[in-house]
């Protein structure tokens, strides 16, 4: 079996990337900070931390066999040198969500609102990459961190928009945007 890639995203005054605002969507935002790191499991702390939060990466879910094939093949990775702005988005989704079965949250998520095909149309551009952090007991039950080159940027605010639209998006209590660019 795989372990799963535990990743932390910490705030502070130190790290790889400069945090040009943190924006509340939905609900309470994070405390200000000048830097985000990403810290990878046996990677050492950062210090001064003024939020860190934690997820994820593991098997794929909601997912049907053919769209893996097709994200697989379009979706390009995460640390282009071109990828000079990334956004982190922590999402934590209601319980009415959670109370819904397995098939009835993927009709929602990709049946009404298309959360997949929606994303694909603004491949390879945007990478990006999904965090599991509900049953790790933190505060958000997603992180999901994008990267793209500055001339992608106004194709992923249309992507985010979209998104926001959806039926799936009813179901999220607290959204915060993390817009970050690439110090190093």
């Amino acid at each position: 079996m795989t372990v799963p890639l535990t990743v932390d995203f910490v705030a502070g005054r130190q790290g790889a990337w400069s945090i040009d605002r943190i924006v509340p969507v939905t609900g309470q935002s994070l405390p200000p900070a000048a830097c985000l790191s990403i810290v990878t499991t046996g990677q050492p702390p950062v210090e001064a931390v003024a939020w860190q939060l934690k997820g994820t990466v593991s098997h794929a879910r909601y997912s049907h066999r053919s769209e893996l094939v097709e994200l697989a093949a379009r979706q390009e990775g995460l640390g282009r040198p071109a990828s000079r702005r990334a956004v982190l988005i922590p999402i934590r989704k209601s319980a009415a969500w959670w109370a819904l079965a397995q098939d009835e949250r993927r009709a929602i998520f990709e049946e009404q609102s298309r959360h997949i095909r929606i994303g694909m149309d603004y491949l390879p551009g945007i990478a990006r990459r999904l965090h599991h952090s509900r049953d790790l007991g933190e505060p958000f039950d997603f992180l999901t961190w994008f990267e793209f080159a500055p001339e992608d940027e106004a194709p992923f605010d249309a992507m985010l928009s979209r998104l926001r639209e959806t039926a799936e998006w009813s179901f999220v209590e607290r959204e915060v945007e993390i817009r970050v660019s690439r110090v190093q």
